[in-house]
């Protein structure tokens, strides 16, 4: 059977190899410059040529985002980083503005995904990009499944639709709070999330007494709506979030992955859908909620709790960065001590819970905790059979 298309975000190389080993068939990057998440740690051209050749190696893709609106002095150089991404073979760059996009034409045969930035909202303008060279369109967070579909139908291009991440509350992502609150320019990539503030609100020279987040979205997710992708045949389904975690990345990966399969070969059934319910309700975030997928967005899907935002059940305890026949050697970012209960999230099947009754430095001493931002060493169990299998970038997770 058909299946979409899933993408998910890499802020870095590592984050690249985890999406892709969770289960993302492509994968979407930013390099140095031209891109709308300038704090990122994003990809120097080494990083690129590197992410193409994992990627590729595991039959995915890499999309480059090239999405800010630039200014004339920004585009300096563009053409030679074109011709770069063209050379070590990315399959298709991210674009919103018209400008790039004849520079990009000229200097490359790059394929050109259409940003959600750009605002396509109709069949109509959708045939029209087609005109310009597009290959796929990200249609504006404002539409629904079923009008994404009627676009794909209308202008017969590819159609990409977020399905779950943070929500920007301006239309199609066009902001520029930071560029009034903080002297940076939202669409040439400095945005500082403004949106997620708390204010105070003023009228007739009264402020009211508590600090509300009126502007910050909750967070999407699209598992509720998982026929409707593919009854409408959206060709993509994009996880956002490049500025977040392995364990986000791979927690998103592995259940939206579980979602796809299981639908297209008919096995979904309710204690499975629970089970990825629960795993990405697992990861700190916003209340979710279902955007304008379905229905236009409405006051209800607006996140208020401003001192709660957080909502999760697991924290990101740290990563697998190597395995031996006896030990398992863990880059922590949060502290681990002896007794802690942690789950190690596998690429397929259930997470294995397990109990940490010794560590030892990287040098082989026993310790009994061992701070945050450092690596340590966990023997294997011979009592825990699934443990034996664990391999590079397995995420692993401890309860809030």
């Amino acid at each position: 059977m058909w299946k979409p298309e899933l993408l998910a975000p890499a802020k870095n190389l590592e984050r690249l190899k985890v999406a892709i080993t969770y289960g993302a068939d492509a994968v979407y990057v930013g390099g140095q410059k031209y891109g709308l998440r300038a704090r990122a740690d994003n990809f120097t051209d080494y990083d690129l040529e590197q992410a193409v050749t994992f990627a590729h190696h595991h039959e995915a893709k890499v999309y480059v985002t090239l999405n800010a609106f630039p200014h004339d002095e920004d585009l300096e150089g563009l053409g030679e980083y074109c011709q770069f991404l063209d050379t070590i073979g990315v399959d298709a760059v991210i674009v919103s503005d018209l400008g790039m996009i004849r520079v990009i034409q000229r200097h490359s045969q790059l394929n050109i995904h259409l940003s959600t930035q750009a605002s396509c909202l109709n069949a109509y303008g959708g045939q029209l990009w087609k005109q310009l060279g597009i290959q796929r369109l990200i249609v504006g967070r404002e539409l629904s499944i079923a009008e994404g579909g009627l676009i794909r139908e209308k202008s017969s291009l590819e159609v990409e639709m977020f399905t779950h991440g943070a929500m920007c509350m301006a239309y199609s992502g066009h902001c520029t709070i930071s560029n009034f609150t903080a002297g940076r320019d939202s669409n040439r990539g400095g945005c500082i999330q403004s949106c997620r503030f708390p204010y105070q609100i003023e009228n007739s020279g009264k402020t009211s007494e508590a600090a509300v987040t009126l502007m910050s979205s909750k967070d999407l997710w699209g598992i509720d709506q998982i026929a409707a992708f593919f009854q409408h045949r959206i060709c993509s389904l994009k996880i956002e979030g490049r500025m977040k975690s392995s364990f986000y990345v791979a927690t998103t990966c592995r259940a939206y992955r579980q979602l796809i399969d299981a639908y297209a070969e008919d096995r979904l059934t309710a204690d499975l859908f629970n089970q990825i319910a629960a795993e990405l309700e697992s990861v700190p975030h916003r209340d979710y909620c279902s955007g304008s997928l379905e229905q236009v967005a409405a006051a209800d899907s607006v996140y208020q709790q401003f001192h709660n935002n957080n909502t999760g059940t697991h924290n990101y305890l740290g990563i697998v960065v190597e395995t031996t026949a006896d030990k398992i050697i863990l880059q922590l970012f949060e502290p681990l001590t002896v007794g802690d209960q942690i789950e190690i999230i596998p690429v397929q099947g259930k997470p294995i819970d397990w109990v940490v009754n010794q560590l030892f430095s990287i040098v082989g001493d026993r310790i009994d905790s061992m701070r945050k931002d450092s690596i340590v060493c966990l023997p294997k169990s011979p009592e825990l059979i699934p443990l034996q299998k664990v391999e590079k970038l397995n995420v692993v997770r401890v309860l809030i």
